[in-house]
């Protein structure tokens, strides 16, 4: 795979090189970015990094991901209704607990709103449930079709156009896989931080502060190492042309790191803007959308420099020109040009008042 290789870095250095010459040899002062970069090899990598997402419409593919991960939001709360109404179904005192939950809890005369809400959602389950997973289906191919372009144009691989149906059934299956692994990640996490106390009592170990600080220590490298795998398998093999895993271990990295961190100031803002009541009813929609815009943001980037670094930079092939051809123009003209044609038609206007005159 033929990548565009960035040259700015070797500007940089040569700029700051002509600096250290005698004044009548430098041509011009290099800006300050410009010394550091040379000086520190991590910022040259950084900014190229931002160069390439930001000429390759990053910021764009990110807010087309994130349209249909808010999208994809509505068909799964379909979903999630018909699994509950076919779980209210199969266990009719569990229904009559919630009915009896609802006029307890609900203003006067609401509840009575409400309850024939839920008897018409609980007979319209099967329905409710093939629609919300034909939209899921819908929303969940586009989100991994663009996740795929974003990918792969910040890697500068050529579009192609496969076959319909294949590209449907490859993403499909590539979107069950990935979120089987997002779960995962995440239930990883939550496993480890919500069962500490128990399995420390397990072992006879619950009022030892250092068995609490290494199993949560634990716990934040087991989910490091989770999400490790998920971005080196998003940056490598969901791109159209597949990369070398090695090729991004190191972004890798840098996408666990960073993503990690990212989850925990997505959970402190979160709990910020549902502090209110109207932030309770619209703040986990919000939520969702900016932590969905700047996820595929951070992806993106990440891919970019996992594009940028050194072992992936590889020389563009130059197309070498053909050879000169030379082509004498000639002119053929199929009659007389202009002045002669307008020197014949005097001629004969002339010529023919003479012979006008010579019969009268």
């Amino acid at each position: 795979m033929a990548v565009a290789v960035d040259r700015d870095a070797d500007a940089v250095r040569a700029r700051a090189a002509e600096a250290e010459k005698p004044d009548g040899d430098k041509p011009a002062e290099p800006t300050m970015l410009e010394r550091y970069r040379a000086r520190y090899p991590w910022l040259d990598h950084l900014v190229r990094a931002g160069a390439r997402y930001t000429e390759r419409h990053g910021d764009h593919y990110a807010a087309a991901i994130t349209y249909f991960s808010v999208l994809a939001l509505f068909p799964l709360i379909l979903v999630s209704v018909a699994a509950l109404g076919y779980v209210l179904f199969l266990q009719p005192d569990l229904l009559d607990q919630l009915k009896a939950g609802i006029s307890a809890n609900a203003p006067a005369g609401l509840d009575d709103l409400i309850n024939p809400i839920v008897d018409n959602a609980i007979e319209s389950r099967g329905t409710i449930g093939i629609i919300g997973l034909l939209g899921a289906l819908y929303t969940g191919i586009g989100w991994m079709s663009n996740l795929r372009e974003a990918l792969s144009e910040q890697w500068g691989q050529p579009p192609t156009a496969p076959p319909i149906v294949k590209k449907t059934l490859f993403d499909l299956l590539t979107l069950i896989g990935l979120g089987a692994a997002m779960v995962g990640s995440f239930a990883i996490t939550g496993l480890v931080f919500g069962f500490t106390g128990t399995i420390l009592e397990l072992v006879g170990l619950s009022e030892q502060g250092w068995a609490r600080f290494l199993l949560g220590l634990f716990g934040v490298l087991l989910g490091l190492a989770a999400n490790w795998l998920i971005f080196l398998w998003v940056i490598a093999r969901l791109p159209r042309e597949h990369a070398t895993l090695r090729s991004a271990a190191k972004a890798a990295v840098l996408g666990a790191v960073g993503f990690e961190v990212l989850k925990q100031v997505m959970t402190v803002y979160l709990a910020s803007v549902t502090d209110s009541p109207t932030g309770q009813i619209i703040g986990p929609f919000i939520g969702l959308m900016v932590f969905a815009f700047f996820t595929s943001r951070f992806i993106l980037f990440v891919t970019a420099w996992a594009a940028t670094s050194k072992e992936n930079e590889q020389d563009e092939p130059v197309e070498v020109p053909g050879p000169a051809v030379i082509h004498s123009e000639v002119t053929v003209r199929s009659g007389p040009s202009a002045p002669a044609a307008a020197g014949l038609l005097g001629a004969g206007l002339l010529g023919g008042l003479l012979l006008g005159r010579r019969r009268a």
